[in-house]
């Protein structure tokens, strides 16, 4: 696939695999508009590469959370190439903690950015993508198919995420329009370490060994590859693969399984 004359975006760009999407498609030739909150970091990210791959990026100022933040990146985004071939919602966020004990507006913030934010941004982009035939792509997670404990709002907005590509897929099977799931077991990246607490607060510090996870990077250029051979679903690790396919025969056995390994983070919250 030639991507000099495609265009893409993505949202939650400055940091972890969004970073590291746009690095990547910045490599294969594409064009860019990026979004995230952290403008400054998005500026100085679209500026190195544009020296470096001789592409033309755009940064904007998104909160994918805001509706119009979201009608905002991607009215930027016709203003600027006049079409879009690629939308990658990435942006997401995570928490850390027992039901019994999170205020629910934690949920809620978890939700509004990573299922609302995926839905805002696909609704304004979609009628563009339909004349592109292009692709749509949801960041999701191997939670999104088993619920993990002390994460109740993560996995339910990727859970929500799943249906939400799922139908979508089916309503454009005659239109052209590609729609992937892209499911990363844990990788290595800052999203456990702003991930929200009961209260709300950043956590901080990862309570699981970073050393053993994928790199931002492998998980971009899995991504990028599906995107180009149009994929459905991409399940990146072989323990993400097992577990969907546990859940479906053996979903008791795996509660155990699942349970047992999260009785092994640092400070852990089952015992």
């Amino acid at each position: 696939m030639k991507w000099n004359d495609k265009v893409v975006v993505i949202t939650g760009a400055s940091s972890g695999i969004g970073k590291a999407l746009t690095i990547e498609f910045a490599k294969r030739g594409a064009n860019l508009v990026v979004g995230a909150r952290n403008y400054v970091a998005l500026c100085e990210l679209t500026e190195s590469l544009i020296k470096e791959y001789n592409i033309q990026a755009v940064a904007v100022q998104c909160d994918v959370s805001i509706e119009d933040d979201c009608a905002h990146l991607i009215k930027q985004t016709i203003l600027t190439f006049k079409r879009i071939d690629v939308l990658i919602n990435n942006a997401g966020i995570s928490m850390r903690a027992l039901f019994k004990d999170v205020d629910v507006d934690v949920i809620k913030t978890v939700m509004a950015i990573n299922f609302w934010g995926t839905v805002y941004c696909t609704k304004y982009a979609l009628p563009h993508i339909l004349e592109s035939k292009g692709s749509i792509v949801g960041v999701s997670s191997i939670a999104g198919y088993k619920g993990l404990p002390g994460r109740t709002g993560y996995s339910a907005s990727k859970f929500a995420m799943n249906g939400f590509l799922d139908v979508l897929r089916m309503e454009n099977l005659k239109t052209g329009v590609h729609v992937m799931a892209a499911c990363p077991g844990f990788t290595t990246s800052n999203i456990r370490n702003v991930a929200l607490n009961k209260d709300g607060v950043q956590q901080g510090e990862s309570t699981l060994e970073e050393d053993k996870m994928m790199s931002a990077e492998e998980v971009a250029c899995i991504i990028a590859d599906g995107v180009e051979s149009r994929k459905r679903t991409i399940i990146m690790t072989g323990e993400g693969k097992l577990l969907v396919l546990l859940s479906k025969f053996f979903p008791a056995w795996l509660d155990k399984l699942v349970y047992n390994k999260f009785t092994k983070e640092k400070n852990a919250l089952v015992k």
